[in-house]
């Protein structure tokens, strides 16, 4: 049976393509303990082929996958991210934001896609050729490289570390409902969120990245 099913739900990015809303056809649990059970609804995707019918990947909320882009493994893709192009995302990937992703393409002699990405451990992780490399193995496998591609790939690699945000406080997400700011409470039942605009209330959580997770994960339905 598929992991998940592309439903009649759509919207049109700004490239100008559809993308569908996933629901899930089955109960699984990501690698972060997160439950997704059966008609659940997840994020968006182009086609099927954004995200593998294998593993725990899953794309939560209002995240958007579209064109030759992958999301496979253990990775998760949540919150306001967007993953297009050729770019490859796997391994324990966690992106919620634009600043969580960095893809070059064409790199290296085979003119292939470079992807570096944050993981849930927020350390940044590379996928190329499907093979996924910790940043020191990825220096290692491409040392027999030309020295024009070695220093494209470094130049890229340099680039990523700067562009990537691997900030271990997660930042809230605009409410779904109204689009203004939310704030996040703590009180003796745990924390939870609140839309300072339209009062949308999400809670409670003993862990404060679980409320923030919820939170960014919502969708305005």
């Amino acid at each position: 049976m598929k992991k998940f099913e592309l439903t009649a739900e759509s919207k049109i990015n700004w490239f100008g393509r559809t993308l569908f809303r996933i629901k899930a056809c089955i109960d699984f649990i990501c690698t972060d303990g997160y439950e997704v059970h059966a008609g659940d609804l997840g994020g968006y995707v182009e086609k099927e082929q954004n995200l593998s019918q294998e593993g725990k990947a899953w794309v939560w909320g209002n995240a958007k996958v579209c064109g030759d882009a992958k999301v496979w493994g253990n990775a998760e893709v949540w919150g306001n991210a967007e993953v297009w192009g050729n770019a490859k995302v796997c391994g324990d990937a966690s992106l919620s934001s634009p600043d969580h992703i960095f893809n070059v393409t064409p790199i290296g002699e085979g003119a292939n896609s470079l992807t570096l990405f944050r993981t849930k451990n927020h350390e940044i992780s590379i996928s190329f050729e499907w093979d996924l490399y910790s940043i020191e193995g990825f220096i290692s496998y491409i040392k027999n490289w030309s020295e024009k591609h070695k220093k494209i790939a470094f130049a890229a690699i340099d680039i990523a570390k700067m562009h990537i945000d691997l900030d271990d406080q997660d930042e809230l997400q605009p409410c779904p409902f109204c689009g203004e700011e939310a704030e996040l409470e703590d009180d003796p039942e745990g924390y939870h969120v609140t839309c300072s605009e339209c009062g949308a209330f999400l809670g409670s959580f003993t862990e404060k990245k679980d409320a923030i997770k919820a939170w960014n994960t919502r969708t305005d339905d």
